[in-house]
């Protein structure tokens, strides 16, 4: 991942971060998962990443969603 990528969400629940991703993805913003929870207890973050240019938008679909 490079710079142009900036976090819009962590959570230590993985299904949390995956809905936030889904959402954003539904309304054509591209987003990935960074997993940084460790095998096999999933204890640690998961953070969701988009392109910088969607940043202020993915923050307003994140709250419009309230998740």
């Amino acid at each position: 991942m490079n710079n142009d990528w900036v976090k819009v969400y962590t959570s230590n629940d993985y299904y949390k971060s995956e809905i936030v991703k889904q959402v954003l993805i539904e309304n054509e913003i591209e987003a990935v998962l960074l997993d940084k929870s460790g095998f096999p207890y999933r204890i640690g973050e998961v953070e969701v990443y988009t392109h910088k240019d969607n940043f202020q938008r993915a923050t307003e679909v994140i709250l419009s969603s309230e998740l």
